[in-house]
């Protein structure tokens, strides 16, 4: 990762005034020579060993000097960067601005290879600090083995004895580390010291770590070096400039990789490299990955599910690619992609090919890639995208002058509390009942005029179901303590009971000020093969961790709890979800893709249908399906619904959901084929209900639907 480019060196040397002999750039060519004559031996006796031994020892040796001017280059931004801002400057920016004034040494190299030389007395104190410099970036370009890729393989490039080269590489292969530059504390202190990894709350481990360095425990200088140089190696990538596109937010290092790869090789060249598949999924490297995607390109992207098959040490449900991309010259007419491997012999039958206005139709705002698993995947989905708007389309935001991002419904994202960074505020159940506290109802507890609110989770919903689950823990997982346990009919049936979440936060936190009587929270948790997808609940008002991030209507006009409720059945849809399916690379439903999926357009369900409009009939079945206990009345009466909770009832759920799912089939244009075929790509769902009625009975409930609602009558309930 870490290296400089020989001609940025030399051109800011010029810049400040020398320092550096221009014939010392010829040694290049006397190296490159060397190099050269080894390509062309063939080793096949003990003389053209020992030949090809003393060429490479030769051309080591002449760029040993260019070699030390890289490394000092490289460390001085590690140690000591030239452009830190003045309040940061401290002794060593003294000695280096002295180093650079040229008044100890004129030619760099020989400096760097000898120590500063001084003429005075008083030029002692300076060449001592000068020379402290020097060890110190020489010891720390020991220990990094700094690769500077030019003077590694000069004959890769010309122009290199004029300090301004060009060329590159013909191919590029390669497998790249996959690891966070961020010390992960929890895999850190699980080698070393366990107890301080299964902490669940990250304040818990925080407070363990603290007390290593009250008590001296050597661990904490370990610990500290450890995360002193991770974030040491995060702050070079994005302060260099080498990777303007893939160095934001919690860097990787394959991604580092991948645009080091893309400035190294030539024009018509092509870099193939075996990655993590967020490079074409993940939002942080949206910007890079349009410059492929909708440009002409990229390649090939080939992409694999690890099943225990290729790596055995890495999680089966990790997900990589074959990620293959062309120089600045070099484009193709079309993609292959291939999506859901688990075999290399499966990719000439599973490809399916992608043109530049396929990326960046279906994802308009990023560019990254869809995951279709066929060719009549990539048909539905682009044939949905041209007919329906994007939640919130920011394209806008790239024209010039910047216009306002547009969305479909007047609504705001929001996640309220953060698992890991507002962990300190949360108490566990046990700790309510140490301190004092008593339950009041609706997981609520309080102490004389405090009270203690339920943190939902993610995993504590399900579609239409603000009561799926509640949340034990398992101690011993260190990655993912909290398990679900899943609420039972009998919960369900009674409308008082809340479930039980594993933390409470305060009421007066500063999240929960002006917080709304009701919102949508949808799970960001969410693999494009589990059961389903995209899944979203009309919560109460409440504490929400990360993981159940919140879509709240920006204006409390009368007909809010009406349109958010056709976007709560919208998000809710099979229709939907399995455009979802088509986007998530990840284990996360993350909000930049949620933006990107397509709604029916509002103007759609002031259609009529029956004796009312399609919303009228949306809005019966989202009231029927989500009222089910008394703490989301403030949701039914926006809904002008006054009465009490709807008894909970599966069979009649069942057939609710199945009918607004063959509405949206239809309000996406899709026909019975089609929502067939839809259907059978959710393969647990038909699993489940073959083992519990012996067909797949949500299909053909949902077809039965159709064919009611073709012919206009929004109340008969199928006997099936």
């Amino acid at each position: 990762m870490c290296g400089e480019r020989l001609g940025e060196v030399i051109a800011e040397l010029r810049r400040r005034g020398g320092l550096f002999a221009e014939n010392d750039l010829r040694t290049i060519g006397i190296a490159s020579e060397s190099l050269q004559a080894i390509g062309e031996l063939t080793d096949v006796d003990i003389a053209e060993v020992n030949l090809s031994k003393h060429l490479m020892q030769e051309a080591q040796d002449t760029l040993a000097p260019l070699v030390r001017l890289l490394d000092f280059w490289q460390a001085l931004r590690w140690s000591a960067p030239i452009d830190a801002p003045r309040k940061q400057r401290g002794d060593k920016h003294a000695a280096l601005a002295d180093l650079l004034s040229g008044r100890f040494g004129d030619n760099l190299l020989i400096v760097l290879q000898h120590g500063a030389t001084g003429t005075t007395i008083d030029d002692a104190p300076k060449v001592a600090a000068i020379n402290a410099l020097l060890d110190e970036c020489r010891a720390l370009a020991t220990r990094e083995t700094f690769l500077h890729w030019e003077l590694a393989f000069p004959t890769a490039w010309r122009g290199l004895e004029t300090g301004s080269p060009h060329g590159g590489f013909d191919v590029m292969l390669g497998n790249p580390p996959w690891d966070r530059l961020k010390l992960q504390q929890v895999e850190w202190f699980a080698e070393r010291r366990p107890a301080i990894s299964q902490q669940s709350r990250a304040a818990d481990r925080t407070r363990m770590i603290r007390a290593l360095q009250t008590a001296g425990d050597p661990l904490w200088a370990d610990y500290e070096h450890a995360s002193a140089r991770a974030e040491t190696m995060a702050r070079v990538a994005r302060d260099c400039g080498a990777y303007p596109l893939l160095s934001g937010g919690d860097i990787n290092l394959y991604s580092l990789f991948v645009e080091r790869a893309q400035a190294l090789i030539r024009g018509h060249g092509i870099v193939a490299l075996l990655v993590p598949s967020g490079i074409s999924a993940d939002k942080g490297a949206a910007g890079f990955f349009r410059s492929l995607s909708t440009t002409g390109r990229l390649g090939a992207l080939f992409d694999f599910e690890n099943r225990k098959v290729f790596f055995p040490d890495v999680d089966s449900r990790f997900k990589f690619s074959a990620l293959v991309f062309g120089g600045a010259a070099r484009t193709f007419a079309t993609t292959r992609c291939a999506f859901y491997l688990h075999r290399v012999e499966d990719v000439p039958s599973r490809t399916i090919e992608l043109g530049p206005e396929d990326f960046e139709a279906v994802n308009p705002n990023t560019g990254t890639a869809p995951v279709f698993r066929s060719q009549r995947d990539a048909d539905i989905t682009t044939r949905i995208y041209r007919e329906s708007p994007v939640f919130v389309d920011r394209r806008p935001q790239r024209l010039s002058p910047p216009q306002p991002a547009q969305s479909v419904w007047p609504v705001r994202y929001t996640r309220m509390f953060d698992m890991t960074n507002d962990s300190g505020l949360f108490k566990r159940h046990d700790e309510l009942q140490a301190e004092g506290w008593y339950p009041i109802g609706g997981s609520r507890w309080r102490r004389g005029a405090d009270e203690m609110l339920p943190l939902h989770v993610g995993r504590m919903v399900h579609q239409f179901d603000h009561r799926a689950s509640s949340v034990t823990t398992n101690e011993e997982n260190l990655h993912n303590a909290a398990l679900s346990r899943g609420a039972t009919e009998a919960n369900k049936r009674d409308p008082l009971w809340s479930a039980t979440p594993q933390f409470w936060v305060p009421s007066s936190a500063e999240q929960l000020i002006d917080a709304p009587s009701w919102v949508i929270g949808f799970r960001d948790i969410a693999r494009g093969t589990d059961a389903r997808t995209a899944i979203a609940a009309v919560v109460p008002s409440c504490a929400a961790g990360n993981t159940l991030p919140l879509i709240l209507a920006t204006s409390a006009t009368p007909q809010r709890g009406i349109s958010m409720a056709l976007l709560l059945a919208n998000l809710n849809c099979f229709a939907l979800d399995y455009v979802a399916r088509q986007k998530i690379q990840s284990t996360y439903l993350n909000w930049y893709i949620v933006e990107q999926l397509p709604l029916i357009a509002p103007a759609c369900f002031a259609e009529p249908l029956g004796p009312g409009t399609v919303a009228d009939l949306i809005c019966r079945e989202v009231l029927h399906l989500s009222y089910t206990a008394h703490d989301l009345a403030p949701f039914a009466r926006d809904l002008d619904f006054d009465g009490p909770p709807f008894a909970w009832d599966a069979e009649d759920r069942r057939h609710r959901m199945a009918r607004l799912d063959a509405l949206f089939f239809r309000l996406y244009g899709l026909d019975r084929d089609d929502a067939r075929y839809i259907l059978d790509t959710f393969p647990i769902v038909r699993a489940a209900d073959e083992a519990a009625f012996g067909h797949y009975r949500t299909r053909d409930l949902v077809l039965g639907y159709m064919n009611a609602l073709d012919a206009g009558d929004i109340d008969s309930v199928l006997a099936l």
